[in-house]
Order: C-alpha cells, then structure tokens, then sequence
C-alpha cells in the first residue's frame, strides 16, 4: 500500500492503545492512536483533591505479580506507594459491627470453613484451564453452560453466611451477579489470576498498592513520549477495507489496525465490511460490569486514630466493601466504597442525593457518625460513560467461551483486537490491558513484515 498515512492505526488511547502505539514505534514503524475523549487514560482517571493530590475513580491498585504494568510504570517513572492496612479491619454481619485483625473476619467458624473448600475446589478446578484457549479446557462445555451461582447450589455450599460471602467476592471482581456469569468464565478469570486469593486479597494480591500521583499518569507518561501520534476528541465510527493491504480508520489510511476497546463498544464501530456473525455474536455474549466508585474526603483519616485500617465489608450494603483511599502522606482522609453488581444497578436509579445519602449511612454504621459528613463527595459510574459503558470490565456469559471464544483475539481482515478484555494474564487488569495491546502490536508487525514492500513513486 503505498499511500498509506500510517503503518498501523490503533482506535483507543487506553493502556493498551497507547501500549500498542509504543510497541509499534520501538520498533520503527508508524503509528497513530486514534481517541474520542479529550483525555488519554481510559479507564483510569485521576481527580484532583487539592494540594496537587489526587484521587483515581476509575482502575487504580497494582498487585506484585502484575509484573508488566509494574516494569513499564518504572520505565517511565511512575512510582508505587502501598495501600493503608494497618489497623483492624470491621465487619458488619448479621445486624452487628465486629474488628478484627488479618483477613480472616469473625463470622461463624462454620461459615469461613465452607468459604475456604469452596475456594480451594475453585482453585483446583482453575488449573485445568487452558488459558490460550479455555473452550479446550476439560468439560469446558459444561462448565460453560452453568453461571456460577447454579455451582453454588450444586456442590452444597453448606451455609447460608458461606454463600453470601462467595456472592460478595463475585461482585467485588466481576461487577456483576453469580447467576451472570459463565463458570467457565470464573476459572479462566482465576487461573489468569493466579488463584483466587491474588484476585481478592490486599497483602500480595490485587489492591496491594497504587500509583504516586495516580494510575492515570502512566497513560499520560505513554502519550508524553508518543507525542503528536496521539489525536484526542477523535472518535472513530467506521473502519473500511477492501481486501489487500489496506484499512481505513476514521479519517485515517493504514496498513493494519487495531481496535483497544472494551468488547461491546466495538461492535458500535461501522464497519465496511460487516464483521463476521461469528466475532459479532462473542461481543454480544460480554457485558460490562456494572460498578459506582464512591468517595467520602475528611481533613484527616480520622478512622486510623480509632485503630481501623479502613477496611470493611457490610452484608447490608449498599457498599459492600470500603477502603483507605488517602494520598501516600494520609492527608486528606479518603474513605472509597463500592456499590457493585445489582447494588450499583438500584444505585444508577436513584437520584443523586438519594445515592450519596445511601453510601454515607453505610461509612458512618461502620466509621462512626464524622463518616457522615465528608468535605467532598466524588462518585464515578463508568456505565454511563459513552466510551466505556461499564467497570470494571466485561464477563463472559454462559456460552460465550466455548461458542464463540475463538474470536476473542483472531484478527478480522486487517483488524487486530486488543484490551484488559483479551489478556490471558491478568485478563481485566491494567496489567492484562498493557499486555494485550503489546500482542496486538506483534501480531500486527508480524502482519505488516510479510506484506509486500510500499512502492515509493
């Protein structure tokens, strides 16, 4: 293709769009990424709390075993400051507040009993996952035609205390319901993970720590570098190819392309032609989750001087699960919930008040009665974001996987896929997001090497 503009142009300045941009430059091609907000970042975005001090509301913990996003935040010197566990955890169960420390929270013996061989059969189940290609897994048909919540009630959870628990940790990681999600889906998910408790855990997993100024500067960091490459407030409805080595990309001519998108906004793209039912059919079958991220700011963390970390969990709701979220200097005092699942789904109904209210009754039963008078309140539902339509990131439903599963990553024509979404490691995580827009980036140099070289006139 000779009058192409670019080598490969690449719809989305995410972590994996602006990972994919950066893999193609190093290694002397061109690129452009191509973004319809004003800003780079996807889901991750920084909120200024005064002081040149921030706040995310959108993705913000790195775990120690996400060791791309890791090496590539050193790479551009962005820093990591450890979460705030230090203190008593609380617990709000069965209609009373109870501390403790370490994870484990004073419920029943019997209830966390049940939890732990409930975790360790998913766990065990988890390593027979071919991650590559998780529709080849052993029985994976039937694993797939079952929701996690109808492998509650067949294996026998024993408690009700025990399954409520399970049921909170799939809102926590997915966003969504037991009965929504593929239980094929579950293992891929933990398996990707390294188990479950790298998934929900702080020390040594998931929410270890963040990012000194925010997790959104290692997307900004990516752009500084990428330069004039990245066009903001340029949304891309339509992709055309006509067969051979050209695509169209908005406005702009190229020889690949890759898409770094959740999964059902690509299918929101025009494109000439039609994808295949086939790829059409999977975006269909991954919802995103649906999550509000809640924060409360105080002039002081004045829960760290009651001797609570600031983690909580309430089997009232509707946060389920509250955090420390203060700069790595603990001024302000950040409280951050989570209304996830069907909580954030009543939540996204209620009017504004009526939600803020909801969330601050549950930081004051658990924080005391100065929880319930913040100086900010900061909320973030990403479902009613245009570009993103729902957090954290997508699930699999019953089917997905073994149906449609194979074109997840195949590319379409001269369509590549990436995102968090089609990561086999960390798949959802700021870690999967960098690591999928670097596969796509080598497929599509693999791609533009076996092409025939541009004819100069």
């Amino acid at each position: 293709m000779s009058d192409a503009d670019v080598d490969v142009a690449i719809v989305g300045a995410g972590l994996a769009g602006l990972a994919a941009a950066r893999a193609v430059v190093a290694a002397g091609r061109t690129a452009v990424v191509l973004e319809a907000r004003d800003r780079v970042g996807g889901r991750t975005l920084n909120e200024d709390i005064g002081d040149g001090k921030v706040v995310e509301v959108g993705g913000q913990w790195v775990g120690p075993t996400q060791f791309r996003l890791l090496e590539l935040a050193r790479e551009l010197g962005v820093e990591t400051f450890p979460m705030h566990v230090q203190g008593k955890n609380i617990i709000e169960w069965r209609g009373a507040l109870k501390r403790y420390s370490g994870t484990i929270p004073r419920v029943s013996p019997l209830v966390l009993a049940d939890v732990q061989q409930a975790m360790v059969r998913l766990n065990r189940m988890a390593q027979r996952v071919v991650l590559e290609e998780p529709w080849r897994t052993p029985d994976a048909r039937a694993l797939d035609s079952r929701t996690f919540a109808t492998w509650l009630d067949d294996r026998g959870i024993l408690t009700k205390g025990g399954r409520e628990l399970l049921e909170l940790t799939v809102q926590a990681i997915w966003a969504c319901e037991p009965a929504d999600v593929s239980l094929l889906h579950v293992l891929f998910y933990v398996k990707s993970a390294g188990g479950l408790e790298a998934l929900t855990d702080s020390e040594g997993g998931a929410q270890e720590a963040r990012f000194v100024g925010g997790s959104q500067r290692v997307s900004l960091r990516m752009a500084e570098e990428l330069g004039d490459r990245v066009r903001l407030s340029t949304p891309v409805r339509r992709i055309g190819w006509s067969g051979g080595d050209a695509v169209t990309v908005g406005d702009v001519r190229a020889r690949r392309a890759i898409v770094a998108l959740p999964p059902t906004l690509t299918s929101r793209i025009d494109y000439d032609p039609i994808l295949p039912g086939h790829r059409d059919q999977l975006v269909q079958r991954m919802p995103q989750g649906t999550v509000w991220k809640c924060m409360a700011v105080y002039d002081e963390p004045f829960w760290r001087r009651d001797g609570l970390s600031g983690w909580g969990m309430s089997d009232v709701g509707p946060v389920r699960l509250t955090y420390d979220n203060s700069p790595p200097d603990g001024s302000p005092g950040v409280l951050l919930g989570f209304l996830e699942g069907d909580h954030a789904r009543r939540a996204g109904l209620m009017p504004p008040a009526e939600r803020r209210e909801a969330v601050l009754d549950v930081f004051g039963r658990l924080f005391g009665t100065p929880a319930r008078s913040p100086e900010r309140y900061i909320e973030k539902s990403w479902a009613e974001e245009e570009w993103t339509r729902g957090c954290y990131g997508c699930y699999m439903t019953p089917g997905g996987w073994t149906s449609y599963g194979s074109a997840l990553r195949a590319p379409t024509g001269p369509i590549h896929w990436a995102g968090a979404e089609t990561a086999t490691i960390w798949n959802g995580y700021m870690d999967g997001a960098v690591r999928s827009g670097e596969r796509a980036a080598a497929d599509a140099l693999r791609a533009l090497d076996a092409l025939p070289v541009p004819v100069v006139a």
